[in-house]
């Protein structure tokens, strides 16, 4: 194994197959080299104690490494592939405090979703509710209105759409929310944690609490897969929907 450590930038990233390309000088030429950033070897880097923390990359990431043969010897590869930092990411994440506003291309991978945002080349993976749309085929590779969340965590950045589009029983529950009105609900699940069920159909699902040894609602403690009733929606929020008995 190479010992020597080499700073590079990376200027591609195939989300699909987990590699990069980074772009490096070596004794004053440019050069380019292809790693592994798949998580399942940063995780091994990590119990190695190689690297001292999991990434997510992103192009632009400084990173160092260390040049080795492949594991079939027949080219050679950037390994031990570690995160320094990203000045493109960091830019962003701070305009996201002032104007959380960004455009991008909508890419699709396998089943997964990314923007691209349009200055930076950034990938983010774009992160929907339950109950919003999926963005239409013809969508993809357009421009695409984002915003940033979890920019509190630059390794774990996603994309959400600057507008949501929901379903119409999520648009529907927002209506039972705000006017604090009852609404139907069917039980699908019962667990120790929770009582859970849909509404509106089977696209909307809700959590009713679990009642304690010491509360007395006989009606909770009887209640059974496939009772219906009804119930009051106490939160709703993008990824999670909570209620009481009305």
């Amino acid at each position: 194994m190479s010992t020597e450590t080499i700073m590079g930038t990376i200027t591609f990233i195939n989300h699909d197959k987990d590699y990069a390309t980074i772009e490096y000088t070596l004794n004053g030429k440019k050069k380019t080299i292809t790693g592994n950033t798949s998580e399942k070897e940063q995780l091994k880097l990590k119990a190695e104690k190689i690297i001292k923390k999991v990434h997510r990359f992103h192009v632009g990431d400084e990173v160092s490494f260390v040049i080795n043969r492949s594991a079939r010897g027949d080219k050679m590869i950037a390994d031990c592939i570690e995160f320094r930092f990203n000045n493109a990411l960091d830019n962003l994440i701070n305009k996201s405090e002032i104007e959380n506003r960004f455009v991008g291309y909508l890419k699709k991978v396998d089943d997964n979703y990314f923007v691209k945002e349009t200055g930076s080349y950034i990938f983010f993976p774009l992160k929907l509710s339950p109950w919003e749309r999926k963005p239409s085929e013809s969508s993809l590779n357009e421009p695409f209105f984002f915003k940033l969340e979890n920019i509190d965590k630059p390794d774990k950045v996603t994309a959400a759409p600057f507008k949501s589009l929901y379903i119409p029983e999520y648009m529907a529950a927002m209506k039972y929310f705000k006017n604090k009105a009852p609404v139907e609900a069917v039980i699908y699940k019962i667990t120790p944690h929770g009582i859970f069920v849909n509404i509106l159909g089977d696209k909307i699902q809700a959590k009713l609490p679990v009642p304690n040894e010491r509360e007395s609602s006989s009606t909770l403690k009887t209640l059974k897969v496939g009772d219906g009733v009804k119930i009051i929606i106490t939160y709703l929020g993008s990824s999670r929907i909570t209620a009481e008995l009305a």
